[in-house]
């Protein structure tokens, strides 16, 4: 599951830039200009910029006149890599915390909480960026390096 906000803003700013990849794959944008597309903090964008160029999802420089891009094709990568750059591997989510579940009985809900975590790992791994090209609405792009 996305637990954390920054997985969430990395998931944005990435959908930003697959959208762009669909229209001009070379083109790219400012840390600034995808934030300011998704309503994001421009420093927060920034610092998830450099963890995805450090990680080979995306390609760019820094500093005035640079910008970002896909490194890849959307399709090539999974929401799921993009996520574990940014969390770590959650226990269950297991309302009796820890120690609970697996210690005699499980807990009420433990099967469908087990179904669930399996499903959102499942839509994890499988979806791609490709998923924010098909069927995007255009997106204007305002500057383009």
């Amino acid at each position: 599951m996305i637990n954390q906000k920054t997985s969430q803003n990395a998931i944005s700013a990435m959908s930003r830039l697959a959208e762009l990849y669909a229209v001009r794959p070379t083109c790219t944008l400012s840390s600034r200009e995808i934030a300011e597309s998704r309503n994001l903090p421009t420093p927060i964008v920034a610092k998830i910029l450099t963890i995805l160029s450090r990680a080979g999802y995306v390609t760019g420089s820094p500093g005035p006149g640079g910008g970002y891009r896909l490194a890849k094709k959307p399709s090539a990568i999974t929401l799921k890599e993009v996520m574990v750059l940014f969390e770590r591997e959650s226990e269950s989510m297991c309302p009796f915390g820890p120690g609970w579940c697996g210690n005699k009985e499980p807990c009420p809900l433990h099967d469908t909480i087990v179904d669930m975590e399996k499903r959102a790992q499942k839509f994890l791994t499988k979806t791609t960026f490709a998923a924010f090209v098909k069927g995007a609405p255009s997106v204007p792009i305002t500057s383009c390096q």
